[in-house]
């Protein structure tokens, strides 16, 4: 149970940088709204994150916390916000799974 809060925790930082590249995309009210949605999934974030932690050394919680936060929030710069799907952006991607995949393993 505590790796699938630890995988919604890491979905949460991929949300909370997606406020943020859409908060400063805005401007008045909506971007108020949008650092609002930062700030609640950025707590949320980093709850989920310690409730995991008790039972997931912190060792491998943060890192696959960080880990699924980083590709997530490259595939939402990609996907979402345009950004450039380089060859090297795909490779370092894919090690950097396949790092925190084998710190699982191990």
């Amino acid at each position: 149970m505590n790796w699938i809060i630890l995988i919604v925790a890491g979905l949460c930082e991929c949300g909370f940088t997606f406020c943020l590249g859409k908060a400063k995309m805005a401007a008045g009210w909506e971007a108020v709204w949008w650092y609002a949605g930062f700030v609640i999934v950025s707590a949320l974030s980093m709850y989920l994150l310690a409730k995991a932690s008790k039972t997931i050394p912190i060792g491998t919680a943060y890192p696959v916390w960080t880990g699924i936060g980083a590709v997530g929030t490259v595939l939402i710069g990609i996907l979402v916000f345009k950004e450039p799907a380089t060859f090297w952006r795909m490779f370092f991607i894919v090690t950097l799974i396949a790092s925190v995949v084998g710190l699982k393993m191990v």
